[in-house]
């Protein structure tokens, strides 16, 4: 279990906690907090669930699969910290932060 702070696009903070095993964007979905649409629903297809990830929370999580990075390249807004929050996985993580990028949906 891994307590998620989620940055939302209207400078909002919100922490719930996400079992080890779920996503970022799972925490979020099932906890009904605005910004992660996950149109596709977790499946790496959609992009809907972009997330800023401050520097260092890279090492948290597993590298993005080519699939990830494809998608980010072509978002609006991407930057060199870009995941989709669908495809961070909690595993032994105490306390994470993302920032909820504003997608116009």
């Amino acid at each position: 279990m891994a307590k998620v702070t989620y940055h939302l696009p209207d400078g909002e903070a919100r922490t719930v906690e996400v079992p080890t095993g779920q996503s970022v964007m799972d925490g979020s979905v099932r906890n009904n907090l605005p910004g992660i649409v996950a149109e596709c629903g977790g499946s790496c297809s959609c992009a809907t669930c972009h997330v800023y990830l401050p520097a260092g929370a890279h090492a948290q999580f597993d590298d993005p699969t080519e699939e990830e990075l494809e998608l980010v390249e072509f978002l609006e807004g991407a930057q060199p910290n870009s995941r989709l929050a669908c495809q961070l996985i909690i595993s032994d993580q105490d306390e994470i932060h993302v920032e909820v990028v504003d997608s116009g949906l």
